[in-house]
C-alpha cells in the first residue's frame, strides 16, 4: 500500500514535467507569432519606459504655470504644445502616466489578489461558497462606477482613495472568474487522485489548483488593469480622482474639458495617450486569451 501511494505521489508531483515545459515553449512559440500580441507588448513597453524616464524625458515640475507661454501649439519648442495655464502638455503626459500606471498596478496586485485566494477557496468549499457569493452578486448588483464614486465621496480625493474604491470594485468580477474554474479543476481527476493518497489541502491549491486556472487569472489581471486605469481617469475627471495636487491623465482631461475649442491639442495628447494603454492592454488581453486556450492549442 504504500509502494502504491509513494508512486502515485511520484506521478502527481513530478509526472508530466516534460509536457508542461513543452506547452509553456509553445506558448511563448505563439506568442511571438502573434502580431497583435506583439503590438500591444510593444505600446506599452514604450508607454511605462516613458513613466519610468520622465524626469529623464521631461525635467523640471510638469506643474509649473507659465501665464506668458498660454495655449502654444504644438511645436519645436513645446512638443504637444502648452494649457491654459502654460504647462507643458509633454510633461503632464509623460509624468501624468507614472501616477495613472501606477494606480493600476496596484489595484491589479490588490484585487488579483483578494480575488484568487477568496475565489479558489470559495470554488473548493461549498458551504463558504453559498454565502460569499450571495455578497458578491449583491455587490455586482451596482454599477461598478457608482459603487467607486460613492467609495471616493465618502473618503475624499486622494489616491489612496482611489486605489481602495477601485479595488473593492473590481474584486468581485475577478473573484467570479476564479471560483469558475477552480470549480471545474476541483473535479478532475487529477485532484481527486491527489486528495486520495493525501495530500495537504494547502499544498493541493498551490502545486495542482493555482497552477491549473494561471491561464484565466493573466488574462482577467490584464483587463483589470485596463479597468483600473480607465477608473482613475473617469473618478479624476468627475472631481472625485486622486487630488488637484496630483497629476493623471485623468487630472489632466479635466483641467482641458473647458478649452476643448480653444485648445484641441491639450485634450488630444492625453486622451491618445489613455486610448492607446487602454486599447494595448485589451488587445493583449484577447491575444492572450486565444494563445492560452488549450482547445484552441490543440487545434495549433
Amino acid at each position: 500500500m504504500s509502494m502504491t501511494q509513494a508512486t502515485d505521489n511520484e506521478r502527481l508531483t513530478d509526472g508530466g514535467g516534460e509536457t508542461f515545459a513543452t506547452t509553456n515553449k509553445s506558448v511563448w512559440q505563439r506568442l511571438l507569432a502573434n502580431r497583435t500580441a506583439m503590438i500591444s507588448i510593444a505600446i506599452l513597453v514604450i508607454i511605462s519606459l516613458s513613466a519610468v524616464l520622465a524626469p529623464l524625458l521631461a525635467p523640471g515640475n510638469p506643474l509649473k504655470v507659465s501665464p506668458a507661454d498660454r495655449f502654444i501649439p504644438p511645436g519645436a519648442e513645446h512638443v504637444f504644445g502648452t494649457d491654459n495655464l502654460g504647462r507643458d502638455m509633454f510633461k503632464m503626459v509623460v509624468h501624468g502616466a507614472r501616477t495613472s500606471l501606477l494606480v493600476g498596478l496596484i489595484v491589479t496586485v490588490i484585487s488579483m489578489s483578494v480575488a484568487v485566494i477568496l475565489g479558489a477557496i470559495s470554488g473548493f468549499y461549498r458551504q463558504v461558497d453559498v454565502v460569499l457569493m450571495r455578497f458578491v452578486d449583491g455587490l455586482m448588483a451596482f454599477p461598478g462606477i457608482v459603487l467607486a464614486t460613492a467609495a471616493a465621496g465618502i473618503m475624499g480625493p486622494s489616491m489612496t482613495t482611489v486605489i481602495t474604491s477601485l479595488s473593492i470594485v473590481l474584486i468581485a468580477p475577478s473573484l467570479r472568474v476564479v471560483r469558475g474554474q477552480v470549480l471545474v479543476v476541483r473535479e478532475l481527476q487529477m485532484i481527486e487522485a491527489a486528495r486520495s493518497v493525501g495530500v495537504p489541502t494547502l499544498r493541493l491549491f498551490t502545486r495542482y489548483i493555482l497552477p491549473a486556472v494561471s491561464s484565466p487569472i493573466l488574462v482577467q489581471a490584464s483587463f483589470i488593469f485596463s479597468a483600473a486605469v480607465l477608473g482613475e481617469a473617469g473618478l479624476s475627471f468627475i472631481g472625485v480622482g486622486i487630488g488637484p495636487k496630483e497629476l493623471s491623465w485623468g487630472n489632466a482631461l479635466t483641467e482641458a474639458r473647458n478649452y476643448i475649442s480653444q485648445a484641441p491639442w491639450i485634450v488630444l495628447f492625453p486622451g491618445l495617450a489613455l486610448m492607446f494603454t487602454i486599447l494595448a492592454l485589451n488587445l493583449l488581453g484577447d491575444s492572450l486569451r486565444d494563445i492560452l486556450d488549450p482547445r484552441l492549442a490543440r487545434r495549433r
